[in-house]
């Protein structure tokens, strides 16, 4: 039966895609492993790899298609047994079926072959149940599936298939051989079909109607503005930041720090840093941010409906501008790694940030947040958490300012700077005494080597 490829979910807040690039043709022949397509997601441009073998027997997304929905076929695949024959009645999307999870970040990058089991109503589906080969019934598995199962020993007739129509595919081997037979087929047969919930004008904040309607109800005359379409980074940027601010109880806590000491010490490692490594005062902020967190383990915690979640990590996100909205990636374990390193891994990440070339683990989770504008001349804001983060640290602008110091005027360098709380996680003392270990970072920056 030919085989459906299908719009994969690349991260768990996709809904639809953009299909950039095709890098098959009708006719190849694919193996598990070649990389089929890029794929724009919300977030980033990322390619899916094949886990079905077989010859493309058509194309039916072509590239540079938007608004592709996850679980529509976009392409199908003969079996080295089938002909073009074979497609004679075969409508495309018959079979689809949603899939029982978005990928997880672990599994970025693999082929969207996956999809919930068929229903047992379905005429060409077999009903969840795989007979063994000795009574005539074929069994519905991908040619990679059987050769894996014969090297694993593994009995088909006794796993269920996540495919389409019921396909044993690799992960279904691979499940097999990880927790038993058995106990594979019993888990797919009980996994009930998850999509993200798409993002309603409403959860966003904008009544029934749409953005014309709206402006409309505000007086706002037709015709004397351009609407332009949200793309998937605003879609999800705005639904998420609503949540944030309907469902978080935050509070901000100003402070200022003298950082001439940190200017100081940045132009010295600079000096004497190897070729290709700069370090900003960004990067500093990091490292002083994820050694505050260290000192104060209470405060990098995560509301949870069941409990405060403690984190053993300072996986600092940091947000970055990209064209159509804002993406925070992340550097993980930032308590344990040098200046070097940071200034390194924020240049790269930020780098691909902006090409779209992020992987989902990179961008996804995190403990703590920082947004720093002081680049563009912002003196202090606030921001809104990035959950399930407990705080984020609004960095402002440094600058000349009269300071008093042994009862006299003088004149510092200072930066002003915001950490917005969850008063769930992090109280107004708690979130103080991190403060307090953050400036003395700032303005003793050697303690940051120590």
């Amino acid at each position: 039966m030919p085989i459906e490829i299908l719009m994969p979910a690349l991260s768990p807040t996709m809904e639809e895609g953009t299909l950039s690039k095709w890098l098959i043709a009708e006719g190849d022949v694919v193996r598990s492993g070649d990389i089929m397509a890029e794929i724009e997601t919300d977030k980033a441009t990322m390619e899916i790899e094949a886990v079905e073998e077989g010859t493309v027997a058509k194309i039916l997304i072509p590239e540079g298609s938007e608004g592709v929905k996850v679980n529509a076929p976009i392409a199908i695949l003969l079996e080295d047994d089938e002909d073009a024959s074979a497609l004679e009645g075969y409508a495309a999307g018959a079979s689809s079926a949603p899939q029982p999870s978005p990928v997880s970040p672990a599994e970025a990058g693999v082929s969207s072959n996956r999809s919930a089991e068929p229903d047992a109503g379905d005429p060409r589906s077999n009903g969840g149940e795989h007979k063994n080969m000795g009574d005539g019934t074929r069994i519905k598995a991908s040619p990679l599936a059987k050769r894996l199962a014969a090297e694993a020993g593994l009995d088909l007739g006794a796993i269920a298939g996540s495919g389409p129509n019921g396909r044993i595919v690799k992960s279904d081997i691979d499940a097999a051989k990880a927790g038993g037979t058995a106990k594979a087929a019993t888990a797919q047969q009980h996994t009930e079909p998850q999509t993200a919930a798409p993002v309603s004008s409403t959860e966003i904040g904008m009544p029934l109607g749409g953005g014309a309607d709206y402006l409309s109800r505000m007086g706002v005359t037709a015709g004397t503005y351009d609407l332009i379409p949200l793309n998937g980074i605003q879609k999800v940027v705005a639904k998420r930041l609503t949540e944030s601010h309907i469902n978080v109880p935050d509070f901000p806590l100003s402070i200022d720090c003298e950082i001439d000491e940190l200017l100081k010490m940045r132009k010295e490692l600079n000096g004497q840093a190897p070729e290709g490594v700069k370090i900003s005062v960004n990067d500093m902020l990091i490292r002083a941010c994820a050694l505050a967190l260290k000192h104060v383990p209470e405060a990098n915690a995560s509301y949870t409906p069941d409990g405060i979640a403690m984190h053993k990590h300072a996986d600092v996100a940091v947000a970055v501008a990209i064209d159509g909205g804002l993406i925070t990636p992340i550097v993980r374990g930032a308590e344990n790694k040098g200046l070097s390193t940071i200034s390194s891994e924020m240049k790269d990440l930020a780098s691909r940030a902006r090409d779209r070339k992020l992987k989902p683990q990179e961008y996804q989770g995190g403990t703590f947040s920082i947004s720093n504008l002081g680049m563009m001349g912002i003196k202090s804001f606030g921001s809104i958490i990035n959950e399930p983060h407990g705080m984020i640290l609004s960095v402002g602008a440094g600058g000349p300012r009269p300071v008093v110091k042994d009862g006299a005027i003088a004149v510092a360098t200072v930066m002003s700077v915001t950490l917005t709380c969850d008063h769930r996680v992090v109280d107004g003392a708690l979130g103080a005494k991190w403060l307090q270990h953050f400036k003395r970072y700032v303005e003793t920056p050697i303690t940051m080597m120590l």
